[in-house]
């Protein structure tokens, strides 16, 4: 098939060498051209100067994929694009977007007479390599038509078909709020080792929990890799962010009367983990003295 991809970031570029690697005609376009150009200079894209250029170079039906950040840069592009393309044309999102925005994208576009669908993809930089998991919402005649290119990126049975608009975005938005509750228990077991009497090699131990071990998984691997190129981490900050999902997974369980404490306090404690000096411990700290006379320390200390 032939497709065009906006968004040459760190999954992007990837996804276009790999759709490439399949078969694939791929035209790419990025704000900073140099990477669309080096994607045709050693893979064989087709690297376009503008987005009009772009859709120009493809044939009807169009296939447009956005894999920009979520939010106003996709929001802002899909307003740029549409009116390029003509009905029939397919329009993938390919951000971590709010499903919400994209039932509306969905019906928007509907209206205008192009296609759309919503692509939660999961994969990160390993996804060349591995592949891309794909969860995907619109209509199934449209996903139908595009399948083979889901086929190539994802590895085998590594996509599906999840609903109507929005029903990709929604999936990959409770895949990633349980990811926070995982990686917030590796995070905890491997802190209660590292302050334990004993002297722990945390690399040597991940490995070890690598093999056959209930609590095996990809992440455990990567913590694996962490502590081999790093032994104690102490390179890093502690500074967690957050893109969004967690959030918004959150809110759906409260919406839903579903009880989610797990991600909710993975979400919290990323939270927390952006605060130098936590005010709210501060005034746990001065109620503590109030009320009990407890000890405490003054700033600086």
């Amino acid at each position: 098939m032939e497709l065009g991809l906006i968004g040459l970031g760190r999954m992007g570029a990837n996804m276009a060498i790999r759709l490439l690697q399949g078969g694939h005609r791929v035209v790419v376009y990025n704000r900073t051209f140099d990477k669309a150009q080096e994607l045709a200079d050693k893979h064989g894209a087709v690297a376009a100067q503008t987005i009009e250029a772009l859709v120009g170079s493809l044939s009807a039906p169009r296939i447009i994929w956005l894999m920009l950040p979520a939010g106003q840069p996709t929001d802002e592009t899909i307003e740029l694009v549409s009116p390029l393309l003509e009905q029939g044309d397919i329009l993938i999102d390919g951000a971590n977007n709010n499903f919400k925005v994209s039932i509306e994208h969905g019906n928007t576009l509907e209206a205008k007479g192009i296609e759309f669908l919503d692509a939660g993809v999961s994969g990160g930089i390993w996804g060349l390599q591995v592949g891309y998991c794909t969860m995907v919402g619109g209509k199934e005649t449209t996903f139908k038509h595009v399948e083979p290119i889901f086929k190539t990126l994802a590895p085998p049975d590594g996509y599906l078909h999840c609903g109507p608009y929005g029903a990709g975005h929604y999936v990959k938005m409770v895949h990633n709020g349980i990811e926070y509750g995982m990686m917030q228990a590796y995070a905890e077991g491997f802190e209660i080792m590292q302050q334990s009497r004993y002297d722990l090699d945390l690399h040597k131990i991940s490995h070890l929990w690598n093999q056959g071990s209930v609590v095996r998984s990809w992440l455990l691997e990567l913590a694996e890799r962490a502590f081999e190129e790093d032994h104690d981490l102490s390179e890093l900050r502690g500074y967690v962010q957050d893109s969004g999902e967690g959030r918004w997974t959150v809110q759906e369980a409260i919406d839903l009367d579903v009880p989610a404490p797990i991600i909710t306090l993975a979400l919290q404690t990323r939270f927390r983990s952006r605060q130098d000096d936590s005010f709210g411990a501060k005034v746990l700290a001065a109620l503590r003295n109030q009320f009990g006379g407890h000890a405490v320390k003054k700033s600086g200390e």
